[in-house]
């Protein structure tokens, strides 16, 4: 791996992003069971930072480019500290620490990440992680934190580690107006490169014209959505975020309900979402009925032979929310048709490839468009499957961790779900102005599910057709 690296274009449009009011920071907790061995901790660190080499490298700008440059005096003392909660030291003052941090830059003279061992009162020691989301998205990020675990207490010896080489494919010596045109090739679906491949096979012809009319399709959709809907959750954003988590969720009972309902664990999740949303309004006194905002949720593009490297490899799908619907199981069906019909599209590949433009493009250029694309969501909602084996780091049992992460230009709420070890849990990060009491939703999550399983198990008569329960309910 050479000390210095071309930065994508993609993390390029992430690294230029931060704004006071929303750092694009992702922000994590691992809770653990009792206290780690902190020598281990460091040697298992150690062991990430050379596998992955953004954990030892520094961004720098020059001459209108960005790299991914080794830092000569790296120093493992700088990135990983100990904090000590005031008071109780519990729930309470450990969210105030994770929203502190997520409302506070990183230091860009050093490798963009930290890590904080946090002692709490909740039965275990916690380790904060945070990353700035130029090293990497949540899928990759994951997965470089995993090559510190253990499958039992005791550490088992690893092997040679072989730092993994970056799979963007930006040519090292391209200049920036090269890099520009090849990505703008790429937005508009490479049809010049598949330009020579239907003169020598006429027969594909079509197929292209047709990738040629999806894709102009999707921009065209994307540019004409209309700004969000006027709740209490979009509108002007500070630099003071609060974060929050809700209980573990069975994994096993979230797939069951799934399989009778007809639905992915995903819909599910963003089904009870919208609904913990819906009765937040509703207790602050607003009217739920006749609104439905728009989500952002990040799709992942890896290929399924990815090496890990970090790096930022998703897209984005624009998600109407029903929060009009009153009804869970009405509510469900109408995300999962959504969803499938976003899935299909090629929405995410498009929008990744916008990313990779803007990536090239001025940033005050970079700037207006997130502008525009920020006033058209008023959140994120993101999924990320962990792994279902039980985990350990320096001796102690990972019993929960969350994420949290960031919201672009003036977007406002932060869901994120992840599955561990056969639970699933649902992280919130909110901004101070839009929302104040993030707990409120983060409560709610659970009695949402809670209503599907009671529906699947009450009435199990019900005929899950949508059309059906219409009626049903209309004949009620």
């Amino acid at each position: 791996m050479s000390p210095c690296e071309l930065i994508s274009c993609v993390d390029t449009a992430w690294l230029r992003m931060d704004r006071p009011n929303n750092l694009m920071q992702i922000v994590g907790v691992l809770m653990f069971d009792g206290q780690l061995d902190e020598a281990q901790l460091r040697t298992s660190l150690e062991y990430t930072i050379r596998v992955q080499p953004r954990f030892h490298q520094k961004a720098s700008q020059e001459g209108g480019e960005y790299y991914w440059r080794d830092d000569p005096d790296f120093d493992l003392d700088l990135h990983l500290k100990r904090v000590i909660l005031p008071g109780k030291a519990g729930k309470a003052e450990l969210e105030r620490l994770v929203a502190d941090f997520a409302s506070t830059p990183l230091n860009h003279q050093r490798p963009l990440w930290e890590m904080h061992l946090v002692d709490t009162s909740l039965g275990g020691q916690a380790l904060v992680v945070r990353f700035h989301h130029a090293m990497g998205d949540g899928f990759s990020l994951v997965r470089a934190l995993l090559t510190m675990m253990d499958e039992s207490p005791v550490s088992a010896p690893r092997p040679q580690p072989e730092p993994l080489a970056s799979d963007h494919d930006d040519d090292h010596d391209a200049h920036q107006g090269s890099r520009l045109l090849r990505a703008g090739l790429k937005l508009t679906g490479t049809l010049w490169f598949k330009y020579v491949e239907v003169l020598t096979h006429p027969t594909k012809a079509m197929d292209y014209l047709k990738i040629s009319r999806d894709v102009t399709a999707e921009l065209y959709t994307i540019a004409t959505l209309s700004d969000d809907a006027k709740t209490r959750l979009k509108g002007e954003t500070g630099s003071t975020k609060r974060v929050a988590w809700s209980e573990q969720i069975p994994l096993p009972d979230v797939k069951a309900v799934g399989r009778v309902l007809g639905c992915s664990v995903n819909d599910l999740l963003i089904a009870a979402t919208a609904g913990a949303l819906r009765h937040y309004l509703i207790e602050k006194g607003d009217d739920a009925d006749g609104v439905a905002i728009r989500a952002l949720v990040p799709v992942n593009m890896r290929a399924p032979d990815d090496n890990g490297a970090l790096g930022n490899r998703f897209g984005l799908v624009a998600l109407d929310l029903p929060l009009d619907i009153e009804h869970p199981l009405q509510r469900l069906h109408a995300v999962r048709e959504r969803m499938q019909a976003l899935k299909s599209s090629l929405q995410p590949a498009v929008v990744l490839n916008l990313l990779e433009v803007m990536g090239m493009a001025p940033k005050a250029l970079q700037q207006q468009t997130i502008d525009i694309l920020s006033a058209k969501a008023s959140a994120v909602i993101t999924n990320v499957p962990g792994p279902q084996q039980t985990l350990y780091l320096a001796g102690a049992r990972l019993r929960q961790p969350l994420f949290w992460v960031p919201q672009a230009g003036d977007i406002g709420v932060g869901v994120s779900i992840l599955s561990y070890d056969n639970k699933v849990q649902l992280g919130l990060i909110t901004d101070k102005k839009r929302v104040p009491d993030p707990d409120l939703i983060v409560d709610r999550f659970a009695v949402e599910f809670e209503q599907l399983l009671l529906l699947v198990l009450m009435e199990p008569d019900l005929v899950y057709d949508p059309a059906v329960l219409e009626q049903l309910l209309q004949g009620d």
